[in-house]
This record gives structure tokens, sequence and C-alpha cells, in this order.
């Protein structure tokens, strides 16, 4: 009899390594983190890529800096777009965020020259 052990202790088998149920539990986790995190990520970027791709002229667009302007040149890598009365702003076509309902950029023109004193 062992003064740091006890009987029982000493007798028991020796612990199984867990097999398949020790792995469900992180693959269900690796799982969860797919359809939450990277799955709506992936689906936003293919979304995004596709709106850049139908950019023309005269779309009204919002970027990602929050200007609102209309397009009035582009190509492959800059848009050009006009934000006020003959003033350009010459942006990369990757920070256009969204599209904004026709007669949006007339509109707040509009309101903002009313305004002026």
């Amino acid at each position: 009899m062992s003064f740091f052990i006890s009987d029982a202790m000493a007798a028991a088998p020796a612990a199984q390594a867990p097999g398949m149920e020790g792995m469900l539990f992180p693959l269900a986790i690796l799982v969860f983190f797919y359809f939450m995190f990277l799955r709506p990520q992936s689906k936003r970027a293919k979304e995004k890529k596709e709106m850049l791709a139908k950019i023309q002229k005269g779309a009204e667009v919002v970027t990602s800096g929050g200007i609102l302007g209309k397009v009035v040149d582009l190509d492959d890598n800059f848009v050009k777009i006009e934000v006020s009365e003959n003033m350009f702003l010459q942006v990369q076509r990757q920070s256009v965020e969204n599209f904004m309902p026709k007669g949006t950029y007339k509109a707040v023109n509009k309101k903002i020259s009313t305004n002026k004193v």
C-alpha cells in the first residue's frame, strides 16, 4: 500500500484515448464558423465583384468614403465621378460601394443649391 496513491486509483484501468467523439466538438465549431463568417463574407465579395462589373456611365454611386456622385467616365481601374457641377473626382473602381436609385444625385444637388445663402 502506497502512501500517496490509494489502492482504488492504482487498480483503475488506463483511460482510453478519445475516438471520433472527441473530434465532434472541434468539427462542430469549424462548421459553425464557416457558416457564420466565411460563407457570408465570400458571398458579399462575389456580389461586389459583380456590381463593379456592371458600372456604366450615368450610374449614380456612393464611394467607400461616402461621396455621392454620377459616373462620367470609367476604365479598368478608375472611375471619374461628377460630385458637383463641373467638379470631378477620380477614384479607384474598388472604392465604389453601391449604386443609388436614379434621381438621387440630382435631388441632393438641387437641395444643396437651394440651401445656399
